[in-house]
C-alpha cells in the first residue's frame, strides 16, 4: 500500500474516532495551545464552554486520551524528566481538525457501535 494511501486511511480513521468520542474542538484547540491531563479535564467539567459533551471520569478521559495517542492525534508531552500525564495535539490531529469549521459533528449510533468494535475488538 502507498504511503499517502496509508496516510489517507489513518487520517479518516482518525476522523471517524474524534466523531465518536465525547470531546468537542474546544478540547482539542485547548490541548493545542497547552498540555492537559485527564484528572484536569475531569476537574474542569463545569467550565464554560465544556470541553466534553458529557462528564467523564479521569480515569475514562485517561482511556480515551490513550486511544487518541494510538491513532496519533495526541501525544504525551515531554518534560525535562521525560514522559508526562499531559497531552497535546498532533500535527496530524491538527489535519484532522481542519475538516471541520465548527464544531465536530457527532457520529450517529450505528457509527459509534463499528467504532468501539473495531477499538476493543480490532481482530474481528
Amino acid at each position: 500500500m502507498a504511503k499517502a494511501d496509508t496516510e489517507s486511511l489513518s487520517l479518516a480513521r482518525a476522523a471517524l474516532s474524534l466523531r465518536c468520542l465525547p470531546f468537542r474542538r474546544v478540547f482539542y484547540e485547548a490541548v493545542e495551545g497547552k498540555a492537559l491531563s485527564s484528572e484536569e479535564l475531569a476537574r474542569q467539567a463545569d467550565i464554560a464552554p465544556p470541553l466534553t459533551f458529557l462528564p467523564l471520569s479521569s480515569e475514562r478521559a485517561e482511556d480515551h486520551f490513550l486511544w487518541l495517542i494510538r491513532l496519533g492525534v495526541l501525544r504525551r508531552e515531554v518534560d525535562g524528566q521525560g514522559l508526562t500525564e499531559r497531552v497535546r495535539l498532533t500535527p496530524m490531529g491538527r489535519r484532522v481538525l481542519r475538516r471541520w469549521p465548527s464544531e465536530i459533528p457527532r457520529a450517529g449510533r450505528r457509527e459509534r457501535i463499528l467504532e468501539a468494535l473495531r477499538r476493543h475488538r480490532p481482530r474481528l
